[in-house]
């Protein structure tokens, strides 16, 4: 009888242990963790583009429909953030102290761009809505 290859012998969900990599990142615990990773990024991109484009035209006077964006840019990235794994003391921190730090450089080094306190406070509530949407939503699975 003809010996079995390696390969023949282990199944494929062992493949990383026969070669001796770490089985972590092929985990079904691993992937929702690095998918969470990489969209936190995108956000995170996306929400700095947005605060620092250079000029925002906007038609007709800026309404409360500013703020609803100024919060979404917070809490998009405090909830992939967390998602993904970020030490919630860091991510927090970061991002509320990013939130008037922003609107002082859109203040006074973006030419077309102004400062609004208000903004500040709508990406403040935008952080905290994030970290209490997590709070609350892993709260309930229990």
């Amino acid at each position: 009888m003809a010996s079995a290859s390696p390969d023949d012998q282990a199944p494929a969900s062992s493949v990383g242990v026969v070669l001796g990599a770490d089985p972590e990142p092929t985990s079904v615990v691993a992937r929702p963790r690095h998918r969470a990773a990489v969209v936190f990024g995108v956000l995170l991109v996306a929400h700095l583009a947005a605060l620092y484009w250079p000029r925002v035209d906007l038609e007709g006077p800026v309404t409360w429909s500013d703020k609803v964006v100024h919060v979404l840019l917070f809490l998009a990235p405090t909830l992939a953030g967390l998602l993904a794994g970020v030490r919630p003391a860091y991510l927090v921190a970061l991002l509320a102290l990013h939130a008037p730090v922003s609107e002082l450089l859109q203040h006074y080094l973006l030419p077309n761009r102004s400062g609004d306190a208000w903004d500040a406070v709508a990406d403040l509530a935008g952080v905290v809505l994030g970290v209490t949407s997590v709070v609350v939503g892993r709260a309930l699975r229990r």
